[in-house]
């Protein structure tokens, strides 16, 4: 029996669950916390904080910009803990697989459109005003290249896939002249991304800029974010074979490297969210590995998942949430629930226990889910 024809044990991970989770959690109103100890204490060192929960604003790195590159890991990681080739299959049979995954390619584009306009305005009747490029599209595309290529491909094509698309995207961006424009010039609207999306990007561009953070051109480079996430699945799936805890020590020292190779290349090809560079990938896929190994550790090795349980019950249902946090207006639910016992704390507590709050309705709402084993994905 050849090695395509063996189907790898499927293996669930509450790490992953919490990993996801404490991703969202963020998202969700976890970034409003700083703000509100500061107002509490005073103390700098919570605006210092607070400036991680924001995105950078062109060039550099926070720990917010993290939060999008990780899910699209986290997906990867989940692929690779059961990965499987299908193109030794007769087509017909291939072509249940084709189908869902152009079912969750096209489910995910269409929720992050509902996305983008659901809160407020809603989708608008002329097409050339929707913003058709969004997160939830971003993961769907880059989600759907990965899984064609663990599908068809070896892991060494995978492996100089990855390399090549990094390499490719610099020479492209830094080397290559942008039609009316320079080679190199990595402004907002002088990089071939401002040019693609100006171009052939359909609808509006995020806040109308020349270059949307979620554009097409940097589809490419967010690939790699997955296929890393698969290699570091693989190796998560193959830990009885080389121990549990020397993975560990393996996804520790591959994130560590990934960050040294990524801020050394930030020096010629700086690291930026919008444009998704190389150097940004590699920079997030390390702080990527570092994350899910120590995850794994605490939460899979030293079984501590009742600790993380609100982390879990948010990754569990996280394309969920993700949606409800556009269309559904959370902090009137906090208020009608808590609002009085936000309003008998005094002013500088009540900025905290508003974020408390709010945190809580969406937590008891994904309990009741996980109680009740409704675990919804696309």
């Amino acid at each position: 029996m050849t090695n395509t024809e063996t189907k790898p044990q499927k293996r669930r991970l509450a790490s992953l669950d919490a990993l996801r989770g404490m991703d969202m959690f963020w998202i969700l109103g976890g970034e409003k916390i700083f703000a509100a100890l500061f107002i509490l204490t005073g103390w700098t060192g919570w605006q210092v904080a607070h400036g991680q929960t924001l995105h950078s604003n062109w060039h550099g790195f926070t720990f917010y910009d993290l939060i999008f590159p990780l899910f699209i890991f986290l997906a990867g990681v989940a692929m690779g803990l059961s990965p499987k080739r299908i193109d030794h299959l007769p087509f017909q049979e291939r072509r249940v697989y084709y189908a869902k995954a152009l079912k969750r390619l096209f489910l995910l584009a269409g929720f992050g459109v509902l996305y983008n306009h659901g809160w407020g305005t809603g989708i608008p009747f002329n097409l050339e005003e929707i913003r058709y490029a969004s997160v939830l599209g971003r993961i769907a595309i880059a989600w759907f290249v990965c899984v064609m290529l663990v599908w068809h491909t070896s892991l060494r094509t995978q492996i100089i896939t990855a390399v090549s698309l990094l390499i490719g995207y610099w020479l492209l961006l830094c080397f290559v002249p942008v039609p009316g424009g320079q080679a190199g010039d990595l402004t907002m609207a002088g990089t071939w991304n401002a040019w693609v999306d100006q171009h052939l990007l359909p609808g509006i561009t995020y806040q109308n800029r020349a270059t949307d953070p979620e554009g097409l051109l940097s589809n490419v480079p967010a690939v790699v974010n997955a296929l890393m996430g698969v290699f570091a699945g693989r190796l998560i799936a193959k830990a009885n074979q080389f121990g549990e805890w020397k993975t560990v020590g393996y996804l520790f020292g591959a994130g560590l490297t990934s960050l040294a190779l990524g801020w050394a290349w930030n020096m010629v090809f700086p690291v930026n969210k919008d444009l998704w560079t190389s150097s940004f990938v590699l920079v997030t896929v390390g702080w990527s590995l570092i994350f899910l190994a120590s995850f794994y550790a605490v939460v899979d090795l030293l079984n501590t998942q009742k600790y993380f349980y609100p982390f879990i019950i948010i990754g569990a249902n996280s394309i969920v949430i993700y949606l409800a946090s556009s269309l559904v207006q959370w902090e009137y639910v906090a208020q009608s629930v808590f609002g009085g016992l936000v309003a008998a704390g005094s002013e500088t507590w009540q900025p905290l226990l508003a974020v408390f709050a709010l945190l809580a309705v969406q937590l008891l709402v994904l309990h009741w889910l996980y109680k009740r084993k409704i675990l919804i994905s696309v």
